[in-house]
């Protein structure tokens, strides 16, 4: 199964990175390309089990369910249940940590989805780099 993945340092916080992460709902406010998400049901991000509705380029339709949120952990895990890419059974995991020599947050995302032969290793780049080294970037600027 492979795995796609990227990480940043930001320049906050592990603790104040987290505290705007947790929010399962507001990926639409930092994520580039993502032009809306909303909690389906209209109840709080940070219910396991909620879904998020996301819609990017060219009105594409991402829908990713809420598997775990982990406060202690700094970090969530959910799943990705509707998709225009051609990945199946991927799971995601967004986590965040302090970095304890300067007090900034290592942040990593990642997933583990299974595709066409074809399709892996286009897909691995898509999402390392297309989704999460772009999410990331933008969080580097938010908090930056």
């Amino acid at each position: 199964m492979p795995r796609s993945y990227a990480s940043a340092v930001l320049d906050a916080t592990a603790d104040e990175v987290w505290s705007y992460l947790r929010d399962f709902g507001n990926l639409a406010e930092w994520m580039p390309g993502v032009q809306t998400g909303v909690i389906e049901d209209g109840g709080p991000g940070d219910r396991v089990g909620c879904v998020r509705r996301l819609i990017g380029p060219g009105d594409s339709v991402f829908r990713e369910r809420l598997i775990s949120l982990d406060d202690a952990g700094r970090g969530y895990s959910y799943e990705i249940v509707e998709s225009p890419l051609p990945v199946r059974g991927a799971r995601g995991r967004l986590r965040v940590a302090p970095v304890t020599a300067t007090g900034q947050a290592f942040v990593e995302w990642w997933a583990d989805f299974s595709a066409d032969a074809g399709d892996e290793e286009a897909m691995t780049k898509t999402l390392a780099k297309g989704i999460y080294a772009t999410g990331l970037s933008a969080l580097a600027e938010r908090f930056g």
